[in-house]
């Protein structure tokens, strides 16, 4: 008697692997709005310099490619490329590894790419940084790449450009980090006190002590559009005064509409605008003031 259809013959005591057919579409083809959540051809995408066609929302850039959006072709020169991270407060291996590893991915010894390039022609100290690295903390050797680039700027008599996008101070450097706030802001004051024009550029996000230190002392202070400005973040601010904050509060729209930052300029506006404040910058005030 037969309890099981078939044709009798015995089945195999192992599972039959079957070969899956192997695909040609290369796993970064697409990529997905982390704003609108719609789905971008990832080459359109870069060549859009990670803004969304269909939101506008602007995704955050490499150091390298921020300096491909704003600098003249094959006109930079890099400044001060072998300084790197230490470990003054003995974290331990785990936080070293960490900054190797970042090191690795993103090309950069630290958080911070500084140089000297052209912008329209015009030329510029340029200090632009990477949220990659370790979220674009400011340790002891973001703060002296800064520093060192002010006064680069003000020995060369050069304007200065800084990109800022950083989380704020990093903690495994304690006070080290803080320190860095006063030390680029003290800088700054001098570079301004030589007479000499200074163009920061406020991306997503820009807080904690990068925001309440170079980043926010500039003449002409942009911002892209929907960055996140501000000393702390806003649930924290709402627990400490016990308020709810109104909509968009330090969003780049909502400091513009309050005086805090003098324009947002969409990301594929933004050489051509900074190209602008460079030539105004280059110009004599009286010849400034005949054009107007």
């Amino acid at each position: 008697m037969r309890f099981f259809r078939g044709d009798g013959q015995a089945r195999p005591k192992y599972a039959v692997r079957k070969e899956k057919p192997v695909s040609h579409i290369p796993d970064n083809l697409w990529t997905k709005c982390s704003h609108c959540g719609d789905i971008l051809y990832t080459k359109e995408f870069v060549e859009n310099f990670k803004v969304c066609s269909k939101c506008g929302a602007h995704e955050k850039l490499s150091a390298w490619e921020r300096l491909e959006l704003l600098a003249d072709p094959g006109t930079f020169e890099e400044w001060d490329a072998g300084l790197s991270p230490a470990d003054p407060l003995q974290f331990g291996e785990d936080y070293l590894n960490r900054v190797r590893s970042d090191q690795k991915r993103t090309g950069l010894c630290e958080a911070a790419l500084s140089g000297s390039g052209r912008i329209l022609g015009h030329p510029v100290a340029l200090a632009i940084m990477d949220f990659a690295f370790r979220g674009g903390s400011m340790g002891s050797v973001v703060g002296e790449k800064i520093t060192r680039t002010i006064e680069g700027a003000r020995d060369r008599n050069l304007p200065l450009l800084v990109v800022a996008v950083s989380g704020g101070a990093r903690m495994q450097e304690g006070a080290f980090s803080l320190m860095q706030m006063a030390k680029t802001s003290a800088a700054i004051a001098r570079f301004k006190e030589a007479g000499h024009f200074y163009i920061s550029v406020l991306s997503d996000p820009t807080t904690a002590g990068v925001a309440a230190s170079f980043a926010s002392l500039a003449d002409v202070i942009l911002a892209e559009p929907g960055a996140l400005i501000g000393f702390t973040g806003p649930w924290v601010i709402e627990q400490t005064i016990r308020q709810k904050l109104p909509p968009g509060f330090q969003t780049a729209e909502f400091l513009l509409s309050h005086g805090f930052i003098d324009k947002v300029i969409p990301r594929k506006a933004l050489k051509g605008t900074i190209g602008k404040l460079l030539e105004y910058a280059s110009l004599g005030k009286e010849q400034v003031w005949s054009e107007r």
